[in-house]
């Protein structure tokens, strides 16, 4: 029994001494200075003229409680801290109750944070999970609950408070989720928002309607349990029919959200920014969105494209530095968040062939190099045969340049080389441009048979613009904290990964794709551009069952742009031109201010070019086309006299 009544003792001492401690804290908590509610930290990102795109709380209208439609404000202390009103900044029943569940699941099935504890998060600069971070917070709670009025908390919260797709606060919330004032929004509307701030980039109904709706749902029912709205309250609502806005109040461009989420995910992979940091927000992102160029890349895209379920994605870089400078992931983002640019992997059909083409050159062939082109049956080991065929089934069925074959894109030629080269040849090209995807070696990889992400696309071909030398291509410049301190810079790290003059070459050869004097058994691919480029630019297209793709640069600028359904359902013929049209209005748009003179490149001391019939690779003086070789492999064209006749 004596043992019984020490515990007892020691157990009403500890007590004690907790009271005294927590009280002293409260005490000194009094006489430290208020915290500043109204400047709680921000989320901007800005274009590459320094122009605000996005912006949180802290240049957000600051609304006062009062103005607030009262339906939201109980839904979200009803969901979020039940107890609000009543605790001093610590709901101790709840946090206990959640110590036990997570016990009994053996995992954090739950966290029991007040939304005074929320704010302070808002607040707080540094979210990193360690013991003196917590006790920080702690301490800065106990702060916030001394010096201020329930409703002044709760006030500061909602107007803080992150709601995904870059937006912070109940106003801001209300108007880019359903264009509405905060004041007058509906049950639903409500609810739908008082869902979100548990996990804001899933719980969004804009990034997941369906995950939004199951969240929405949870949330309806525990109001209901918790007697916030009634029965009949509860069976009238319709969740699922509120009508959806997804539009900020400035730059309301349907694809603008796109670049932001691939800024975002690649703020989370900077090291030198920690997750905690971004979560918290209080940063400035300075990114190299030209805003001008991808408005002009989503206003084509719109004139020419149809309201159906046919998917448009484009890129638009510097190849000189890597700097992504506008995307579009989709025709719409309100309508589909999936980023086609950073997330899908499509068959990129003949756009691969300027890979192939620069690996012949690179192994002895020359532009002027033939082969016969006609309907073939490849044989391999086994009898195993392969018997690509060419757009049409159109054959010259004689030999032609590879200059020709480039600019018809035949299919029988570009075949004939890869298996010529060797099937690895083409695989180790396009690891050496930068592309980082795993491909396989085999014979349908010279038409394109492969899958690959845009963006991982475009590192390759960003290469081919900037004459053999590689960029990464990055979104963010520089990172700042709200007070200006610079937290990342990128760092250009070029290397020259191909040969300058051999990819001079190839990219002269590519301006074919859209040159009358190749009009023959066929036309050029691209021919339909021909007299509306103001400049020379390397073109190639490319079609799949599936897909549409053009890749175009000189070197100023590079743009992919690629059209397809995500099911892999067949796509009208009509988007092939469209396509071109979106790359022809975009870039020209881009170049318009830059000098034409200074857009192509200089061509290489180690270069020569010489005359030549386009088809048969004969020499001809009179020919109005140029061929263009390393310095010396133009002797033997000179010498032939089969080609001078």
């Amino acid at each position: 029994m004596s043992k019984v009544k020490k515990v007892l003792k020691l157990f009403l001492f500890l007590g004690i001494i907790g009271c005294v401690s927590i009280s002293g804290l409260y005490i000194y908590a009094y006489f430290t200075p208020a915290i500043e509610l109204n400047t709680a930290n921000s989320y901007y990102i800005y274009d590459n003229k320094d122009n605000v795109i996005y912006q949180g709380s802290a240049n957000s209208e600051w609304i006062g409680l009062d103005n607030i439609d009262s339906k939201l404000k109980d839904y979200i202390i009803a969901i979020e801290d039940q107890h609000f009103y009543q605790h001093k900044g610590f709901d101790i029943l709840r946090i206990a109750q959640t110590m036990v569940n997570n016990i009994k699941a053996g995992k954090i099935v739950a966290g029991a944070s007040s939304i005074s504890q929320q704010y302070v998060k808002n607040l707080f600069l540094t979210f990193d999970q360690t013991w003196q971070r917590k006790i920080e917070e702690a301490f800065l709670t106990i702060r916030l609950e001394t010096h201020y009025e329930k409703d002044e908390i709760l006030e500061g919260y909602l107007n803080t408070i992150y709601f995904g797709q870059g937006i912070y606060g109940v106003k801001d919330a209300a108007n880019y989720y359903f264009n509405k004032d905060i004041s007058s929004l509906s049950r639903e509307e409500a609810i739908i928002l008082a869902g979100i701030p548990k996990s804001p980039n899933n719980y969004n109904p804009i990034s997941n309607f369906e995950a939004c709706m199951k969240r929405s749902k949870i949330v309806a029912a525990a109001l209901l349990e918790n007697e916030v709205i009634s029965q009949e309250e509860y069976d009238s609502l319709d969740l699922e029919n509120v009508v959806l806005y997804g539009k900020h109040q400035s730059n309301n461009l349907d694809t603008l959200m796109y670049y932001h989420d691939a800024v975002i995910e690649e703020l989370y992979s900077i090291d030198a920014i920690p997750q905690s940091l971004i979560e918290a927000g209080g940063l400035r992102i300075f990114t190299n969105l030209d805003i001008d160029t991808q408005t002009k890349m989503e206003e084509s895209i719109k004139a020419n494209s149809e309201d159906d379920d046919v998917q448009i994605a484009s890129i638009v870089v510097d190849p000189n530095t890597g700097k992504v400078l506008a995307l579009a992931g989709g025709k719409n983002y309100a309508v589909s968040q999936y980023n086609r640019v950073t997330q899908s992997k499509r068959q990129v059909g003949s756009t691969i062939k300027p890979f192939l083409y620069y690996a012949a050159l690179n192994n002895g062939m020359t532009s002027a190099t033939t082969f016969k082109s006609e309907e073939t049956t490849f044989v391999f080991s086994e009898n195993k045969t392969y018997s690509p065929t060419n757009y049409g089934d159109t054959y010259g069925n004689k030999d032609i340049t590879m200059s020709a074959a480039l600019a018809y894109s035949d299919n029988i030629f570009a075949v004939k080389t890869h298996l010529f080269l060797g099937e690895d040849t083409l695989v180790n090209t396009l690891k050496s441009a930068g592309l980082k995807e795993n491909l396989s070696a085999n014979p349908s990889l010279a038409l394109g048979a492969a899958d690959i992400n845009m963006l991982d696309y475009a590192t390759a071909y960003s290469t081919l613009a900037n004459l053999g030398e590689k960029n990464e291509l990055y979104f963010i410049e520089r990172v700042e904290d709200i007070n200006g301190n610079l937290l990342y810079q990128h760092k250009e790290d070029a290397k020259q990964v191909l040969d300058e003059s051999i990819t001079y070459i190839l990219n002269e050869m590519m301006t074919n794709t859209y040159n009358y004097s190749y009009v023959d058994y066929y036309s050029p691919t691209v021919l339909y551009l021909n007299g509306k480029l103001s400049r020379k630019y390397a073109l190639k297209s490319g079609t799949t069952d599936n897909d549409y793709w053009i890749a175009g640069y000189n070197q100023d600028v590079l743009m992919l742009v690629w059209a397809g359904d995500d099911n892999n359902a067949n796509v009208d013929k009509s988007y092939s031109k469209a396509i071109k049209n979106i790359w022809l209005d975009t870039v020209e748009f881009y170049e318009s201010n830059k000098d034409p003179d200074t857009s192509w490149y200089t061509m290489p001391d180690n270069v020569v070019a010489i005359p030549m019939d386009p088809i048969s690779g004969k020499y001809d003086q009179t020919a109005k086309t140029l061929f263009y070789f390393i310095d010396g492999t133009h002797l033997a064209y000179l010498s032939n006299k089969k080609n001078q006749e």
